[in-house]
C-alpha cells in the first residue's frame, strides 16, 4: 500500500489531512504516518515534540527529513501562513498596496523550503514526492465550504477560527479554543470529507484546499477505493 508521512505545525492539522486523504482517496485504512510531530495513534493526546510552523521548519532541515522518504511513498508539508511575516519566517504577505492573492503566497512558501530549508539539490531528487498543504492562512479555512452556504464564506482565508466557531456553535456541542485545540473536535468537524463526494463537492471552494487537492491529483496516485465512498 502506498504511504505518507505527515510534517505538521499540529495534531489537529494531521487529523484534517488524514480525513481529506481518506475522502480523496475513498479508503478508510490508508498507511499514513505522523513524523512531526509524532503522535500515539491509540491516544492522540500523548505526542512526541511540539508543534508549530518553526518546528516544520526545523524538521525539514534534519536528516531524519532525507531518511523518511526511504520508508514513505510521499511526504506531506502542511504549514499556515498566518505567521508568514513572523521572523524565521519571513515571508510578507503584500506587495507595495496589493496583498498576495492565495496562490501567490503559496507559491512563496514552496519556493523558501526549496531554496533556504530543504535545498535546492535534495528537492530536485524528491519533488514528486512531496506534496504541499499550505493552508492560507489557517487549516480552519479548509473546513468552512461544508458548513456554509454562502461563496464569500466558503472561500475565506482570514479570521476563519472566528468564522467556524459560528457555525459549530448551531450545528454542534461545542467550539473551539484557539489555545487548546481539542483533536476529537477536529475529527467531528472534518469527518465530512471521509465521504468522496462531499470532499470533491467543496474542495474548490477553498482556494488553498483546492490547492492541496491539486498537488494530490498532480501525483496520480492509484489506490484502490470503495466506488460508493
Amino acid at each position: 500500500m502506498i504511504s505518507f508521512g505527515l510534517i505538521t505545525e499540529g495534531l489537529t492539522d494531521q487529523i484534517v489531512i488524514e480525513n481529506i486523504l481518506a475522502g480523496y482517496c475513498k479508503n478508510p485504512d490508508l498507511d499514513i504516518r505522523p513524523l512531526q510531530p509524532e503522535r500515539d495513534k491509540k491516544d492522540e493526546k500523548k505526542f512526541k515534540g511540539y508543534g508549530s510552523w518553526s518546528q516544520v521548519f526545523t524538521y525539514c532541515r534534519l536528516k531524519d527529513f532525507q531518511e523518511a522518504f526511504q520508508f514513505n511513498d510521499y511526504i506531506i508539508i502542511q504549514i499556515d501562513t498566518d505567521d508568514s511575516e513572523k521572523h524565521g519566517y519571513d515571508i510578507p504577505q503584500r506587495y507595495e498596496n496589493s496583498e498576495f492573492t492565495p496562490k501567490e503566497l503559496i507559491e512563496k512558501v514552496i519556493e523558501k523550503f526549496k531554496e533556504e530549508i530543504i535545498g535546492e539539490y535534495f528537492y530536485s531528487q524528491c519533488q514528486q514526492r512531496i506534496i504541499w498543504a499550505i493552508s492560507v492562512h489557517s487549516i480552519e479555512c479548509w473546513l468552512l465550504p461544508p458548513y456554509y452556504t454562502h461563496t464569500n464564506k466558503k472561500s475565506k482565508f482570514k479570521s476563519c477560527l472566528d468564522t467556524l466557531k459560528r457555525e459549530l456553535t448551531k450545528q454542534h456541542k461545542f467550539t473551539i479554543d484557539a489555545n487548546a485545540k481539542n483533536p476529537e473536535y477536529y475529527r467531528v468537524i472534518s469527518e465530512q470529507y471521509r465521504k468522496h463526494k462531499v470532499l470533491m463537492k467543496h474542495y474548490a471552494e477553498n482556494p488553498s484546499l483546492k490547492n492541496f487537492i491539486e498537488e494530490i491529483q498532480s501525483r496520480d496516485i492509484k489506490i484502490g477505493g470503495e466506488e460508493d465512498w
